[in-house]
């Protein structure tokens, strides 16, 4: 009886090893795209000033501002112990950009679902890398 345990045993490491990786997988996939669009904020790029300017973000201050809030979110969520924090921080901000673009009207797919996709991003790999969250909501 103990190698039939054993052996039901491995199939269930074997799949937390490949939820863990793919978490990390997706937490580098959006890690990737707000480090991105974190340094663009903060180099001043034209691109960006015309994009947030149609948003109605004013003045350079206010672009700078959000590049090192989306940094420093970003590098929260980064660290495997500040990660939950990043998440919730991280979930604050994309909220700010759902807003922004539902009150120009933009496109409802493509724009201002964008921050609603980029937060199941963020959200479901950090239940798949992190027990604790698992723990805490067990959908399965």
């Amino acid at each position: 009886m103990g190698e039939v345990e054993v052996t039901n045993a491995m199939p269930a490491a074997k799949t937390r090893i490949r939820a863990y990786w793919l978490g990390w997988g997706l937490s580098g996939f959006a890690m990737a795209f707000f480090l991105l669009d974190a340094g663009m904020k903060l180099m001043m790029l034209p691109v960006v000033l015309e994009a947030n300017a149609g948003l109605g973000f004013p003045g350079d201050g206010m672009i700078r501002a959000l590049g090192i809030i989306l940094l420093c979110s970003t590098i929260l969520y980064a660290v495997p112990r500040t990660a939950f924090l990043g998440a919730i921080l991280l979930t604050g901000y994309l909220g700010g950009t759902v807003a922004a673009h539902l009150r120009i009207l933009s496109p409802l797919f493509s724009h201002i679902l964008f921050g609603v996709y980029c937060g199941l991003f963020v959200w479901g790999g950090l239940y798949l890398r992190d027990a604790r969250l698992r723990a805490l909501l067990p959908f399965s």
